[in-house]
């Protein structure tokens, strides 16, 4: 059907009369590009006489296709080969689509009465080449603002920024959206180090399929920040030539460098770690003094202070030894006098104690201001035993031991045994007395054989004289006493 037997049949069922019925279903319709459609009704199986349908975009209506009497009409570019109509219920079938197919469809049926609908058909280009791009390489944290941009092609695109599967909702400030019919632009104000922890994603999708861009990471640097000491608080003593550091550690991106300060005072040492050997090396520690680390971040330009921590160093007290008399002492008659020292390290307390009890000033015991010597004055026997010097420190303790030895007794002999046995029974006496160093002991029965047994060349000597004496002295009086007596005369 030509153009004009077209219009003039458009013009002839016009006078007839037509109205708008529930013709078609509404709309719009989608279909994807390259494929075939079919334009459905809602006409139930009917007798119609004429079936047209027509093609509106900006312009007059355009003939698609005609069915008169059952019979497809002629049809004309861009058509020809690509229409068919059901006869019975009106479905329009077209394809190959195009993009130029995109547009209102109209249908008109003749039958017992005229019947006219619209249905919109869109043809869809399939979704393609989804990308981001970036309008800076990297970005600072709180100082950068971000522009993100995903293109795509196809048809009545709807573009959805997604980091990593959770959707990012735009809010009117920090994040802002703005699209178009091709591409998203994502605006990232004042950028955070956790707005692009992960992948980004940028899903473009419309009715009929969905595409998603590959995985867009940007790098955002921050910090430093959280810039501590590791230990937060070590011992304010710290032991000489011990295994001892210091950390310094800080959220940074890139990871941040450090410098060590001693006070107000740069130290030439660099990194995260700061040793003991390089402050014993700085002839630092000999009071307890603050130690700090800088931060800093080369990308940021930040530079952050950690807390001070502080302590002193110490050497460690060494080769602890007690001096002590080295004379023979006698209970009663000697004084005794200790002292104690080391050969390395501070000694800061020193404290006495004997077999394990401490000692106090008082009495026989007198100490030296310092603790360093003690006098006891006199020795009595109670004061043998074993004294114990401990010299302290922060980082450690040492201490050294004298035995003391004083001579006593012997005193207090007694002899333990049964006052009485049976004949023929074993008897066991024993003798005992207090005594350092321990008695010798002596058995005596009756005194016999005491004068070459038991007793001294003196008590000898002395028991023969007076032996003597007492035997000169009875015979003195024997003659004295006979020169008294009268004699009688025989005669």
């Amino acid at each position: 059907m030509d153009l004009f037997a077209f219009k003039t049949l458009l013009v002839l069922l016009s006078f007839i009369g037509c109205c708008a019925g529930n013709v078609l279903p509404p709309g719009p319709v989608d279909a994807k590009l390259g494929t075939n459609i079919t334009l459905k009704t809602l006409i139930g199986k009917a007798e119609l006489a004429v079936i047209i349908w027509t093609f509106k975009t900006d312009g007059e209506p355009i003939p698609v296709a005609t069915s008169s009497s059952g019979t497809l009409q002629p049809v004309k570019e861009p058509y020809i080969g690509r229409v068919s109509i059901n006869k019975t219920n009106g479905y329009l079938t077209l394809g190959p689509l195009t993009t130029e197919d995109s547009g209102v469809y109209t249908i008109t049926t003749v039958a017992a009465d005229t019947q006219t609908g619209d249905i919109e058909l869109r043809v869809l280009v399939p979704v393609s080449d989804v990308t981001i791009t970036s309008d800076v390489p990297e970005a600072v944290e709180h100082n950068s603002t971000v522009v993100l941009t995903c293109k795509a092609k196809g048809s009545f695109l709807k573009f959805t920024w997604l980091k990593g599967t959770t959707p990012i909702v735009p809010d009117g400030k920090h994040f802002t959206e703005k699209s178009d019919e091709t591409s998203s632009v994502l605006t990232i104000n004042h950028v955070l180090r956790t707005d692009l922890v992960g992948s980004i994603y940028c899903s473009v999708a419309n009715s009929l399929e969905t595409e998603k861009s590959a995985p867009f990471n940007l790098t955002v640097h921050y910090g430093p920040d959280e810039v501590t000491i590791t230990p937060l608080a070590p011992p304010k003593v710290i032991r000489a030539k011990s295994n001892f550091n210091l950390t310094c550690s800080a959220r940074s991106d890139p990871p941040a460098t450090f410098t060590w300060y001693h006070g107000e005072q740069m130290m030439e040492n660099s990194g995260p770690v700061l040793t003991l050997e390089v402050i014993e090396k700085h002839r630092l520690g000999a009071k307890e003094e603050a130690y700090t680390c800088k931060a800093t971040n080369a990308k940021t330009q930040r530079t952050v202070l950690s807390p001070a921590v502080s302590f002193a160093v110490m050497e460690a007290i060494s080769g602890a030894k007690v001096s002590g008399p080295t004379a023979i002492l006698i209970a009663g008659n000697s004084t005794a006098n200790l002292s104690c020292q080391a050969t390395a390290g501070t000694v800061k307390t020193i404290s006495w104690l004997k077999d394990g009890k401490a000692l106090s000033a008082g009495g026989r015991h007198v100490f030296a201001t310092d603790m360093s010597s003690m006098m006891i004055n006199l020795l009595q026997k109670e004061d043998n035993g074993e004294y114990t010097c401990q010299l302290t420190n922060p980082v450690n303790t040492d201490k050294a031991t004298y035995k003391m030895v004083v001579n006593y007794g012997p005193e207090g002999v007694k002899v333990e045994g049964p006052e009485a046995v049976e004949m023929n029974y074993v008897v066991e006496l024993i003798c005992s007395a207090p005594s350092v160093p321990p008695a010798n002991f002596t058995w005596k029965f009756n005194e016999e054989g005491a004068l070459d047994e038991g007793l001294s060349d003196g008590a000898i000597a002395g028991i023969v004289i007076a032996i003597l004496v007492a035997l000169g002295a009875a015979i003195a009086l024997i003659v004295y006493c006979r020169q008294k007596v009268p004699v009688e005369s025989p005669y």
